[in-house]
């Protein structure tokens, strides 16, 4: 009888998916918090398209939130609301969760500014799908559980296997650095556990902190996005890396003085640029890096993006000299 329900059921047509399926953000993220600096961050990587535009929700000093699987916006707005209010993330999370109609299709990971995190994965999500959460033993969930811990929360559904949110977890615990440079790391370490069943197609990184934004306007630390790609996660620290050139101030282990030689060798490209505009950045070599030089220099680096670097000391970044002279090789002496 055993053998014969067997037969039967592999003869059976599969069943189509639910009708919600494609609304579903089949994801693997990882919210977490940096108690020496503060910032709070989301790293997500998904077989759907613009998941940065759906899943990461995060506010300077309060908390972070991934909102997955059939995703509720609730648990990003109203639940960074509840965490500034004074709940934690994971009281925070049961309340949203109380007026969720549908919490069995949820996947959330949650953190606050004290480090509190909560991880929930609905019984209706598709296998794999579970979580971690940080702290002593580092707890794991699977489906109906919700899991409470510390520093970070990483989930997922859809994988290949549990190994997904294993090694994001273990990788984040074992990584230095900042807390960018952690959450990426899960996220490549996440892929190798198997990653999503269906594939790879966007991913994106948001790290806030107060008043760290482009020139202090904005908590937005880190904000980047990869609609759609082949490889979204390579894409993705394509781009961090340039937006660390563009938007990280300088570090001043970086600065080095501007020596005659060196002044000679940015002279030479401050003499011929813009390229096709009549007036250049500098008319003339200068006797020294005096307010005229420094002048030429600095409009030069805000033509170029390199707004947040921008020095009038005598000194420039090592960061921003290395790129120019990497764009310009024909053009130094």
């Amino acid at each position: 009888m055993l053998l014969l329900a067997l037969l039967q059921s592999l003869q059976q047509p599969p069943q189509p998916p639910p009708a919600d399926f494609l609304k579903r953000a089949h994801t693997y993220s990882i919210v977490a918090y940096d108690s020496v600096t503060g910032d709070l961050g989301i790293a997500v990587q998904s077989k759907f398209p613009n998941v940065g535009g759906l899943v990461p929700w995060a506010r300077a000093g309060v908390g972070a939130v991934a909102t997955q699987s059939l995703s509720n916006t609730d648990y990003g707005e109203k639940g960074l609301e509840l965490i500034a209010r004074g709940a934690t993330a994971p009281e925070a999370m049961r309340i949203i969760m109380r007026g969720d109609t549908r919490p069995s299709q949820r996947q959330v990971g949650m953190v606050d500014a004290h480090g509190n995190a909560a991880s929930w994965t609905g019984d209706s999500t598709f296998d794999w799908a579970g979580g971690r959460t940080g702290g002593a033993g580092g707890p794991a969930g699977g489906k109906g559980q919700l899991i409470t811990g510390h520093g970070y929360a990483a989930q997922a559904n859809i994988m290949v296997s549990d190994a997904t949110v294993r090694n994001m977890a273990e990788t984040f615990e074992r990584t230095r650095g900042s807390l960018a440079d952690r959450l990426l790391a899960a996220l490549v370490a996440g892929q190798a556990g198997g990653g999503d069943r269906r594939g790879m197609q966007s991913a994106a990184l948001l790290v806030v902190r107060a008043h760290a934004g482009y020139l202090g306007t904005t908590d937005r630390y880190i904000d980047i996005r990869v609609y759609d790609a082949p490889d979204p996660i390579k894409e993705l620290q394509r781009l961090y890396a340039l937006h660390k050139l563009y938007f990280f101030t300088t570090d001043s282990a970086d600065l080095q003085p501007i020596t005659p030689a060196l002044q000679k060798e940015l002279e030479a490209i401050l003499l011929v640029e813009p390229v096709n505009q009549p007036q250049k950045w500098l008319a003339a070599p200068q006797p020294s890096p005096n307010d005229t030089f420094l002048t030429a220099l600095a409009n030069f680096m805000y033509w170029e993006n390199y707004d947040v670097r921008v020095r009038m000391d005598g000194k420039i970044d090592r960061v921003v000299l290395e790129d120019i002279r990497k764009n310009r090789k024909s053009v130094r002496r």
